[in-house]
């Protein structure tokens, strides 16, 4: 080896031993609690107007004590913008504020075992996500699609639904006619933007759900056929189904008091009740 190898060798050897012994302690502030970091990124999250000033204020009046700069750095760490950038509102939160007022509807089809094509026509609530499925047809022409108005405006009066607009797309089968009966009765009609689903999400969910759930687990005879399974369904749905939405609870069930006592929780009796030949199951104490 070269002499200049066994310099380096001796520099290196040397630079390890100073960095050991003579390491820097820490400096400056130390590093802020992870609890505080995350209520720092929910305000941020929850509050799409506040800014890293707003956020630091907030803390203050929880007794949090922290810099304001502190408050910036963690926002800037997680890539959170500013709050001019962030102050959008999206489609989901502005329906999930607005949701007492607010109803919609849409069409789907759906194939009988024949391939022959029917139209189902639903209506959801946003604020209780109770279902309505108004008809079934293989042929939807406007006629028929104003009459289903007419019995969603009588079914809303006598339910007292206090709903102000009904949300819709733009297709063809929608008249003014079916716009007007629906003024007349209360809710004033929305139609969608083009291409802009998110509009009518809660909407395109539930059919999702029916097809997932239903649909897509039985074979369909004919219109008959199809108006029987929907009618279950939409008993089981409103009646029986949990939505993470109302805190697991049905759209008109509400949940029953909690099990506390120890000797029902270790002798539960629990039946099960089978829909539509076992394609839906609801499960019950036993009385």
């Amino acid at each position: 080896m070269r002499p200049d190898t066994i310099l380096r060798w001796h520099r290196d050897l040397l630079k390890q031993r100073h960095a050991v012994t003579c390491a820097p302690r820490r400096r400056g502030r130390p590093p802020t609690v992870r609890s505080i970091r995350s209520l720092v990124l929910r305000l941020a999250r929850e509050n799409s107007s506040w800014g890293y000033r707003r956020i630091h204020g907030e803390l203050a009046a929880l007794g949090i004590k922290v810099a304001a700069s502190t408050v910036w750095e963690i926002l800037k760490e997680h890539g959170i913008p500013p709050a001019p950038e962030r102050e959008g509102t999206t489609w989901a939160d502005f329906l999930r504020s607005q949701a007492d007022a607010l109803l919609a509807c849409d069409f789907f089809e759906t194939r009988t075992l024949a391939g022959a094509r029917l139209y189902v026509f639903a209506v959801i609530e946003h604020t209780t996500r109770r279902i309505r499925i108004l008809g079934a047809t293989a042929h939807p022409t406007a006629d028929w699609v104003v009459q289903l108005g007419r019995n969603l405006a009588m079914d809303l009066q006598d339910a007292g639904s206090q709903a102000r607009f009904l949300i819709r797309d733009r297709d063809r089968k929608f008249t003014q006619a079916f716009d007007a009966v629906l003024a007349d009765a209360g809710p004033e009609v929305v139609a969608s933007g083009v291409r802009m689903p998110r509009m009518n999400s809660i909407m395109e969910r539930w059919i999702q759900t029916c097809r997932r759930e239903l649909l897509d687990r039985t074979l369909i005879w004919n219109q008959s056929h199809l108006l029987h399974v929907l009618q279950e369904f939409e008993s089981f749905y409103n009646g029986h189904r949990p939505h993470r939405p109302l805190g697991q609870a049905a759209p008109l069930r509400p949940l029953p008091e909690p099990i506390t006592e120890p000797g029902q929780i270790a002798h539960l009796e629990v039946h099960r009740r089978d829909r539509l030949g076992g394609t839906l199951h609801e499960y019950q104490h036993a009385a």
